[in-house]
């Protein structure tokens, strides 16, 4: 590592989640899921404006014409930032009340992926969705618990993925071009005493990043070969998900949940937003291209 972990903001958030870096604005977008709150932490400032939402929020992504695009608990939206005005686009799921949307992101092209998990946890019930530019949505994974990490590799060959229960990573042949993900694969095995693997980025070396949950660590992993490089502890019991932001896209930004009172009791900042430089750059993340 070449730097120490610093709490970044102190938000004690109940679930927080779902870190992405718009490098247009420089502003880091992340979220308090069961808080219903977005949060944007403006690099310059320093400082962190939050606008609160009506509806639990999973994910959300900078719009490359402007705004962002949210998967809310009732789908997706176009999102006003300034202003925090919602415009429906659509929903897949409406026909499952019970589900939630959870993490996602943009792939390479500026489609964006984003995936379900059941309010009260109930198995193979949700599906990974992808809201292609024109506005259709294609199912692309289904029968999935907890939909959660995802990555491309920097060559644009390989889409990963972690559905959180399986305590695995799947890696599948990607298409650039068409979207098609083909030929799944278990890549990686979580430790089952090391928590749940959760959020996930990769850097520009093709390692990937996972966020412990019930594992109070961030993870870095070779795809190549199944094994884990190194890891930073981190002060809060769940460890929710990470990403690369910054200037120079070499700080690693990582979300922490309090959910519980046994784990502030240990870990009183837990629900913050942390920062360290671990020594290597990440992805730009790229913005929906609809």
């Amino acid at each position: 590592m070449s730097g120490k972990l610093e709490l970044l903001v102190d938000e004690n958030a109940i679930l927080g989640e779902g870190p992405t870096w718009d490098e247009k604005s420089q502003s880091l977008y992340w979220l308090d899921i069961m808080g219903k709150q977005l949060h944007i932490f403006e690099y310059a400032k320093g400082s962190n404006r939050t606008i609160e939402l009506e509806q639990m929020p999973g994910t959300i992504v900078p719009r490359k014409s402007g705004g962002a695009v949210i998967a809310l608990q009732n789908g997706f939206y176009f999102m006003n930032l300034e202003t925090g005005q919602l415009e429906p686009i659509t929903d897949p799921e409406s026909h499952l009340p019970h589900n939630r949307f959870n993490d996602g992101k943009c792939d390479p092209k500026g489609r964006f992926w984003a995936g379900t998990i059941h309010l009260e946890g109930k198995e193979h019930t949700c599906a990974l969705y992808c809201l292609d530019t024109n506005l259709e949505v294609d199912r692309k994974i289904s029968e999935v618990t907890n939909s959660n990490g995802l990555a491309w590799s920097p060559d644009e060959s390989t889409f990963y993925f972690i559905d959180t229960p399986t305590l695995k990573v799947v890696a599948y042949d990607y298409d650039a071009k068409t979207g098609s993900i083909t030929n799944p694969r278990n890549i990686i095995a979580f430790p089952e005493d090391e928590g749940f693997p959760d959020g996930m980025t990769i850097d520009e070396e093709g390692m990937l990043w996972i966020a412990h949950y019930s594992g109070s660590k961030v993870s870095r992993w070779d795809p190549n070969n199944g094994q884990q490089l190194t890891t930073i502890s981190v002060p809060a019991k769940h460890v929710t998900s990470c990403t690369f932001g910054g200037p120079d896209l070499d700080e690693l930004y990582i979300t922490t949940a309090k959910q519980d009172d046994t784990d502030m009791n240990e870990f009183p900042h837990a629900g913050g937003l942390f920062r360290i430089k671990p020594g290597v750059k990440g992805m730009p993340a790229v913005p929906f291209n609809g």
